[in-house]
C-alpha cells in the first residue's frame, strides 16, 4: 500500500513565552528563543531532505509569531512558499493572554482541557470550541489537497486537534491520553489506499525529534 495523502505537522521551536511560562496568544507571544531558532534550523534540514526526495505540495502555518518565525526558517530551506491559515491558530486566550500559565490554571483548577466546555478566562474560547475550529480547518486543508503531501507549521494543540480528528477520538481524549509534543518535533499522518480501494488514516510518527542534537 502506498500513501495517497500525507500530513506532516511540525511544532514550532522553543519560544520566549514557553520559557517564561506565559500564555502565548497574540500579545503574550514574543517569538522564538535562540535555542528555538536552532531547533527549527535542524528541523528544516530534515524537512528539506524529505522535500527533495518527495516534494510537499503545500505548506501552511498559523499566524502566531513563534509559528510564523518557524515557518520562515523552513520556507527558506525548502524554497516553498507558506500560507497562513488563521483558523489553525492556537486557542484564543481572552484575558489570560500574557498572564502566567500557573495563575490561569490555578484559577481554573486545571488546564483548559479539564473542563472543555467552560472558558478558562474572560473572553477565552473553551477547549471544545478550539477543537471544533482547528479540526474544521484541518479537514478543509486535507480535502483541498487530497492525494498530496501537506506540511503544517503549528502548535502542540494543532497536533492534539489532528489526533482528535483523524483517530476519531472523543474531545476529552487528549487530556486522558496525555499526548506529549516537544518543540520542533514532527507528527506524521499517512492515508494509504489498499488493493480494495479502501483508505484509512494512520499515525505513522508522533513527537519525532530524531533530527535534534542532544540538548536541543
Amino acid at each position: 500500500m502506498a500513501p495517497t495523502t500525507e500530513l506532516v505537522i511540525a511544532r514550532h521551536g522553543e519560544a520566549a513565552c514557553n520559557v517564561a511560562g506565559i500564555v502565548g496568544g497574540e500579545h503574550g507571544c514574543t517569538g522564538l528563543t535562540d535555542r528555538g531558532r536552532e531547533q527549527v534550523t535542524q528541523l528544516a534540514v530534515r524537512l528539506a531532505a524529505e522535500h527533495a526526495a518527495r516534494p510537499f505540495s503545500a505548506f501552511y502555518s498559523t499566524p502566531r509569531l513563534r509559528v510564523v518565525q518557524t515557518a520562515e526558517i523552513i520556507k527558506q530551506a525548502l524554497h516553498l512558499p507558506s500560507t497562513v491559515q488563521p483558523d489553525l491558530r492556537g486557542p484564543d486566550h481572552g484575558d489570560a493572554d500574557g498572564r502566567p500559565w500557573a495563575d490561569v490554571k490555578t484559577a481554573f483548577q486545571g488546564p483548559p482541557q479539564h473542563a472543555p466546555d467552560l472558558p478558562y478566562a474572560n473572553g477565552s474560547e473553551t477547549w471544545n470550541q478550539y477543537l471544533d475550529r482547528a479540526t474544521r480547518a484541518l479537514q478543509e486543508i486535507l480535502t483541498r489537497h487530497d492525494g498530496e503531501r501537506i506540511l503544517i507549521a503549528a502548535h502542540g494543540e494543532t497536533v492534539e486537534a489532528a489526533n482528535t480528528l483523524l483517530l476519531a477520538l472523543p474531545q476529552d481524549a487528549c487530556l486522558r491520553l496525555g499526548f506529549v509534543t516537544d518543540h520542533a518535533s514532527i507528527t506524521r499522518w499517512q492515508r494509504p489506499t489498499n488493493r480494495f480501494g479502501r483508505t484509512t488514516w494512520q499515525l505513522a510518527a508522533h513527537n519525532d525529534t530524531r533530527h535534534l542534537e542532544p540538548g536541543q
